[in-house]
């Protein structure tokens, strides 16, 4: 009896500690690690940031499996790219110190807000917590007998000091230059660099390529925190954004501020449900969305690469760092409905910085260094058209329209070129496809980029795409002449269309297709030849704006599905070595399809439109099960800003923007028994499950606000007024639901 009184006591305090525990909050779930080991190219780093800020850091390694770490970084300039400035703490003879130092590490966390980590072999403690535009290190050193040292560098640029502080720029791209003002609690011995064994502190400044300062302290310094800000307008600037944001040595409340600002952020939709890795792919996904645009405003003003001047951001906070061609699928039309300001203040960036250029033509990958003009065609119509459908109003869209016009009509569509309209642009706009070169053919086109070639099918059917979201923005401006013309043009895929092969098919200047084309395996790196990056099995389903018609080139309902399995089917046809080595960028592979490549996303949800959406239910799920896990290799490909992640926050919360542009989602199979969304007008709208088990992924039928729903989809007009979405699940699918022909999903125009 005793010993039963004795269980029955550890079993209620086991169950009291396990209710005592603190409920997680959201940005608890956050796991910045995830994705950190790449597939085949670029891993997805563990950015320690606030959201959409400018200042951004990761460990300098390679990836997770890094042995070493290059540096301390101070603030990574774009999107994946390397540290500018880097600090490096060390004890030893000043005669070995480096300009970047190499540092062994152990016992390494990172959270959004924080991150600390050992140096293993200096036997020194980093800790550290970001700020807006400031951060602060605190550094602990446990060999109090020898003196400490911080190095210092800019990789090309100019360090100043004082008796107290390190001040000074790197100059990165296009005349563009990033400030740092640095300074630390406790007072420097000497600042210098070395000439052998001593630190010469003659000089005032030292400029140069890895230009350095090496920052001495005595011994018996066990504690240095450095904190520093840092500016795209100048060094005073830099100190200014210190001062504002990080008032005193305390890491911890900085830290704590981080956590607030992403519990915030996070807390905008909210989740719940027993599958607990789910939660941390959902949240560590929608952290990832806000990693970029980032802003520039630094007290009302910011610097414009795009004309080299420094501006009053008019108290719209002007944001840059972005890459349309993957952003505009998922991640804008996220942003559209739980941060519908930041959006509008986004796309007003956008004209703003095409007025500040030299040839007003809207850019399609802007960073702080200018527009890169990357990829092919220019989605950023998408972007404006999408916003302007679903409400947003704080911008000048008759400016968007023309800025957007020119990129399409004045630049060359040839892919990574900024050159101006040429030869090939004057055959689309004749002939309504971009030419593919024919057999022997030569290319003597010198907008074409080398490496990158013509992408003739990708290139068209982005281009007809975007004419079409033109179309959209000329009618909302009135400009039906223009509407007229342009949606028109949108239907100019039928050009490249191949009846015999119902595959979109490149088609030289004569008008022959491409011979001897397997689809799986086109010509060129990445199959640009042809292509882009994907094969023609991606590309076959590349007409966002009007579904119904290609559905109908394809031989309707029974046929496209019978395509669309036949893709998820159809096996890779190499070794996988032969493979990638020609097509790096076509991971997360089921059958031919490419989870890991933007162009891909939407391919899930179109069953949908052929009148079995059980099938997107089955699909959708089984690629999240896939591919996005809760681990070091659980992003399938290049994740570029939220460009691939926002997939994962729409898939799970249970619907996708198949074509923005249109103001309307499709629904596919939530994750979760519930998912609440904040609205930016105020209201929120739910998603419910009855009937929740997260093997239960087929819906068996539908309300929305408690009125029988048997559509597949819903318009931005349900979701804003608020409400429930409330979908009934089981293990099995109801094939009969929402598959009559007034239950499809709309496409080129709402009904």
């Amino acid at each position: 009896m005793r010993r039963k009184n004795v269980l029955a006591a550890l079993l209620s305090l086991t169950l009291s500690a396990l209710l005592a525990q603190p409920d997680k909050e959201p940005v608890d779930y956050v796991n910045p690690y995830i994705g950190n080991i790449s597939h085949m190219l670029v891993p997805t780093y563990p950015t320690i940031h606030l959201p959409n800020s400018l200042l951004r850091v990761y460990p300098e390694r390679e990836n997770y499996t890094g042995n070493m770490l290059d540096g301390l970084p101070l603030i990574i300039t774009s999107h994946r790219g390397s540290s500018a400035f880097n600090l490096s703490p060390y004890q030893g003879a000043v005669d070995a110190i480096k300009n970047v130092i190499p540092l062994s590490y152990d016992n390494e966390v990172i959270k959004p807000y924080f991150y600390s980590t050992d140096l293993d072999e200096l036997n020194i403690s980093v800790k550290y917590a970001p700020s807006h535009q400031s951060g602060i290190y605190e550094l602990s050193f446990s060999d109090t007998k020898k003196p400490a040292y911080l190095v210092l560098n800019t990789g090309n640029g100019e360090l100043t000091k004082t008796a107290t502080s390190v001040s000074g720029y790197q100059k990165l791209d296009n005349n563009t230059k990033v400030y740092i003002y640095l300074e630390t609690d406790k007072r420097p011995q000497a600042i210098g660099t070395h000439k052998g064994s001593k630190i010469a502190e003659e000089e005032n400044s030292t400029k140069g390529r890895n230009a350095y300062y090496i920052i001495r302290f005595p011994e018996n310094t066990s504690n240095i925190k450095v904190r520093y800000g840092v500016s795209f307008i100048s060094a005073e600037q830099a100190e200014k954004n210190l001062r504002r944001e990080i008032k005193d040595y305390d890491l911890d409340a900085v830290s704590r501020q981080g956590r607030d600002i992403w519990n915030q952020t996070l807390g905008k939709i909210s989740v719940s449900g027993v599958d607990e890795d789910a939660k941390a792919v959902f949240y560590t996904s929608l952290y990832r969305t806000y990693e970029r645009m980032i802003s520039i405003s630094e007290d009302g003003r910011y610097f414009s690469a795009y004309d080299g001047k420094v501006h009053a951001d008019g108290g719209k906070t002007f944001y840059t760092d972005d890459w349309i061609w993957d952003t505009y699928r998922a991640t804008h039309p996220l942003r559209t409905i739980i941060e519908p300001q930041m959006e509008s203040n986004m796309i007003h960036s956008y004209v703003t910085m095409t007025e500040q250029m030299p040839r007003a033509w809207m850019p399609n990958f802007p960073e702080v260094t200018g527009d890169s003009r990357r990829m092919n065609s220019n989605h950023a119509a998408a972007m404006v058209a999408d916003a302007y459908s679903k409400g947003l109003k704080g911008f000048n869209l008759e400016e968007a329209y023309k800025v957007t016009k020119a990129a399409i009509t004045e630049k060359t569509l040839a892919p990574w070129s900024s050159k101006p309209a040429g030869v090939l642009d004057r055959f689309y706009k004749n002939n309504g496809y971009f030419p593919s070169l024919a057999p022997g053919e030569k290319e003597t086109v010198p907008e074409v980029h080398g490496w990158e070639r013509r992408q003739p099918v990708a290139v068209t059917l982005g281009t007809v795409y975007d004419e079409w979201c033109l179309s959209k923005i000329a009618d909302a401006i009135g400009n039906k002449k223009e509407a007229g013309y342009f949606s028109e043009r949108s239907k100019n895929y039928r050009k490249i269309f191949n009846p015999a092969t119902r595959f979109f098919h490149p088609k030289d200047s004569l008008g022959n297709f491409m011979p001897d084309l397997d689809y799986r395996f086109p010509p060129g790196i990445g199959g640009r030849d042809a292509y882009d990056e994907n094969t023609g099995y991606v590309y076959r389903f590349d007409v966002q704006h009007n579904i119904a018609d290609l559905i109908s080139l394809t031989g309707g309902n029974e046929a496209f599905v019978a395509a669309l399995e036949d893709m998820f089917s159809t096996p890779l046809g190499k070794g996988r070595p032969d493979f990638y080595h020609i097509y790096a960028d076509h991971t997360g592979n089921v059958g031919q399809f490419a989870m890991g490549n933007e162009p891909a996303m939407h391919i899930p949800y179109l069953y949908n439109y052929a009148g079995q959406p059980w099938r997107t239910q089955k699909r959708v799920r089984n690629l999240l099960n896939q591919w996005f896990r809760n681990d070091l290799m659980g992003i399938p490909g290049d994740e570029d800003g939220g460009g691939l992640t926002s997939f994962v926050v729409f898939s799970h919360i249970g619907f996708y923007p198949v074509t923005p542009g249109l103001p309307m989602y499709v629904i596919g199979s939530p994750v979760f028994e519930k998912a609440v969304l904040k609205l930016g007008n105020g209201k929120t709208f739910a998603v419910n499950c009855k009937n929740y088990s997260p093997d239960h992924k087929y819906i068996q039928s539908a309300t929305l606000n408690g009125k029988p729903w048997n559509k597949s989809w819903f318009s931005h007009e349900d979701l804003m007024r608020g409400g429930v979405l409330e979908l009934t699940m089981g293990k099995h699918p109801n094939k009969s639901w929402a598959t009559g022909a007034d239950a499809i999903p709309p496409s080129f125009k709402m009904p």
